[in-house]
């Protein structure tokens, strides 16, 4: 027979589980992600140079700007917000329960151990695809070449700007929009979708480093360690969600740019 003490906390184990997944907690917990990543591209602009930015945020942008000219980054970052404030709202009438300090502080927390996790894992196991360690920490090396250069404000823009727009960008829509597309149009099952989906955006995470003025070098062991990445983000942001995936991801650029 299991004891009330036991029970309750497994109740608060799940309640953890469960909210920190939810958008009321999810989006707001990527809120500092969007200020700072924000913020520092206003400070680091250059007058008449325009702003650096990460590429999945640069994609949204054009989009929107060939739509709706030169109001579209603005009607951009209306409908980023709008969309954030709509699903936190929409969350919480469902669930009236009182927000909880303790959870944000609990999803930092596994987002900075995440990030570690990921670093080690997906090194090892990129390593031991291509049989060596010591080629692998030679091909990040030089595959980070172009960024390490920056100032370390800008490394650190830019790693928000990953962790916020490409989780945005290659999780919630592209791999979202590939498992909908292998259901609808192949008959895929709910799993096979999702492995599919999750295949094919983590190759095309992986092939979005190489292009572009900063794009990286190609090279076959950087191509890997990132397709991996792709899954292990995948495979997190259906298990935790939009907000934990975010930050994980984030502190783990910080790490491999700003270390």
């Amino acid at each position: 027979m299991t004891s009330p003490a036991r029970t309750s906390t497994a109740g608060r184990r799940s309640t953890y589980f469960n909210a920190s997944r939810a958008p009321r907690y999810s989006v707001l917990f990527a809120l500092p992600l969007l200020i700072g990543y924000e913020a520092l591209a206003a400070l680091l602009a250059q007058p008449g140079r325009g702003e650096l930015r990460n590429g999945a945020d640069a994609l949204f942008r054009a989009a929107f700007t060939a739509v709706a000219g030169p109001r579209g980054n603005a009607i951009f970052m209306a409908a980023v917000t709008l969309l954030g404030v709509g699903l936190v709202i929409r969350d919480k009438r469902q669930n009236r329960d009182s927000f909880r300090a303790g959870f944000f502080a609990g999803m930092l927390a596994e987002s900075a151990a995440l990030a570690a996790i990921f670093g080690i894992v997906i090194g090892v196991a990129t390593a031991q695809l291509l049989g060596s360690l010591h080629v692998l920490s030679i091909s990040n090396a030089a595959s980070v070449a172009p960024l390490t250069k920056m100032p370390w404000p800008t490394r650190l823009m830019l790693s928000l700007g990953a962790g916020l727009y490409e989780e945005l960008f290659f999780r919630v829509f592209l791999v979202t929009g590939l498992a909908a597309g292998a259901r609808a149009l192949v008959g895929f099952s709910r799993r096979a979708a999702g492995i599919f989906a999750a295949i094919v955006g983590a190759l095309v995470f992986s092939a979005f480093h190489y292009i572009g003025p900063y794009g990286d070098p190609l090279q076959l062991q950087s191509f890997v360690f990132r397709a991996l990445s792709g899954l292990a983000f995948s495979g997190l942001y259906l298990l935790r969600g939009f907000g934990i995936t975010a930050w994980t991801h984030a502190l783990y650029d910080a790490f491999l740019l700003l270390a």
